[in-house]
């Protein structure tokens, strides 16, 4: 449990955040997370300064009952904290954190794969030739379904195409 606690002392918040390109809700809940655990930290190491030990003979001088004082005395003396075996509920926290992590690689490969298509994507458009340039037989090629719906279509009589007119407009020569 040390090296957790040693490597949480040593993360990187800026390079987290930015670095991995998280969404910026994620860097919010990150944000806050960070803020609640420094300010956890800080009232822990307060408490910790804090001086524990209770001096009753200074009650005693103070205070006229003194039966009052020797039975909080007593009983402070004979008080036990209670212990809990908290073994079962970091073992459930070490199990979710496996999981999140699997989950996390898993993700971060998905997007690294999306992120190769996505850039092999980006330099075929790059290299493309402009639309200006291409002509019907190039559009034929690369999409020869559209050549096979036309053959469809003409073969079937039809010479309009549906929705044309409403999308371009009635175009008549004279």
């Amino acid at each position: 449990m040390s090296a957790v606690k040693a490597a949480a002392a040593h993360i990187d918040w800026t390079k987290l955040s930015t670095s991995l390109g998280l969404k910026a809700e994620t860097v919010a809940a990150l944000t806050a997370f960070r803020k609640r655990n420094e300010e956890a930290r800080r009232i822990l190491s307060d408490l910790k300064e804090q001086k524990t030990a209770v001096d009753f003979a200074q009650y005693r001088k103070v205070l006229k009952n003194q039966a009052i004082v020797d039975e909080i005395e007593k009983s402070f003396k004979s008080f036990k904290p209670t212990t809990y075996d908290v073994q079962t509920q970091i073992k459930s926290i070490e199990a979710v954190e496996v999981k999140a992590l699997e989950r996390a690689k898993s993700t971060a490969s998905k997007v690294e794969s999306e992120l190769a298509d996505l850039q092999a994507t980006l330099k075929n458009i790059e290299t493309s030739r402009p639309i200006e340039e291409l002509t019907v037989d190039d559009v034929l090629k690369s999409r020869p379904e559209i050549a096979e719906k036309v053959d469809a279509l003409l073969a079937k009589g039809k010479w309009n195409t549906k929705g044309y007119n409403e999308k371009f407009g009635y175009v008549t020569l004279f």
